[in-house]
């Protein structure tokens, strides 16, 4: 069995040093847990003006106040965190998230599939997501709207990940339905990591939640509270990919009948 745990909380646009200070009581009540989510964007703020006004607010990961708090945070919890992330390559602006562990960072990940105004102002992520060793088992991270993309499930999947860490900012009233069913159908842990609160015309839907390999929601967040949930997790569910004794998840897929992907994404 393993602890996990997610945060659900309301950043305040623009004010990192506030952020870090809400998140570090929050982090507190996490306290023995091995790995916890915090929602996306979790350093900065959601709704920016401009691309401009994001830049103000992003940091270099070799040069970050935030990622030193988590790291910090980790080392002194002994435990691993992923985090939303506001994050600045030379003049590329990324909305990532980080995975550190009590040795520093061992994980980024960048949002590939951009949201309404996201693609007004961040860069869309450069890489596949990738399946990271936290000691007793493997976790992947994927960002809020990427929930909607069933290939990158299927990706970290594939990459064996037993837990797919979900940094989010929902706003559609339905995601907390259909994540689930990705961890399902990938035999998967889902712990989706989701915000509170309204940043201009956005509110921001909470309910953030903690799913098993069998689609089940083992616990779900208020809508609007700060919270701190906790689960012990088995991790002998996300390892066993039978479905029935005679089915299994991956090695009864045909993907030499699924060729016609590549084409009709192009087409698209």
């Amino acid at each position: 069995m393993l602890k996990t745990g997610i945060i659900q909380f309301n950043p305040t646009l623009g004010e990192p040093e506030r952020n870090i200070s809400k998140l570090k009581e929050l982090i507190s009540r996490a306290r023995g847990t091995h790995l916890i989510v915090i929602p996306e964007l979790a350093n900065s703020g959601y709704n920016f003006e401009s691309r401009k006004q994001a830049f103000v607010f992003s940091e270099e990961i070799q040069h970050s106040n935030f990622a030193d708090f988590l790291i910090s945070e980790a080392r002194d919890k002994n435990l691993f965190i992923v985090s939303g992330f506001i994050e600045r390559q030379n003049e590329q602006l990324y909305n990532s998230a980080l995975l550190v562990s009590p040795k520093g960072l061992i994980g980024l990940y960048r949002k590939i599939h951009l949201f309404m105004n996201e693609k007004d102002i961040f860069d869309p992520g450069d890489a596949e997501p990738e399946a990271y060793d936290i000691g007793l088992c493997k976790a992947g991270m994927l960002i809020c709207f990427d929930w909607m993309f069933p290939e990158l499930w299927r990706i970290l999947g594939l990459k064996n990940a037993d837990i797919i860490c979900h940094p989010s900012n929902l706003v559609l009233p339905h995601a907390q339905q259909a994540v689930p069913v990705h961890g399902m159908i990938n035999r998967t842990y889902v712990l989706t990591a989701n915000r509170t609160g309204t940043e201009k015309n956005l509110t921001f839907t909470g309910q953030s939640f903690i799913s098993d390999p069998k689609g089940e929601v083992l616990c779900m967040a208020s809508k609007d509270k700060d919270e701190v949930l906790l689960a012990e997790i088995d991790l002998k569910l996300s390892q066993d990919k039978m479905i029935t004794p005679r089915n299994h998840a991956f090695c009864d897929r045909k993907p030499a009948l699924y060729k016609s992907l590549i084409q009709l994404s192009k087409d698209h």
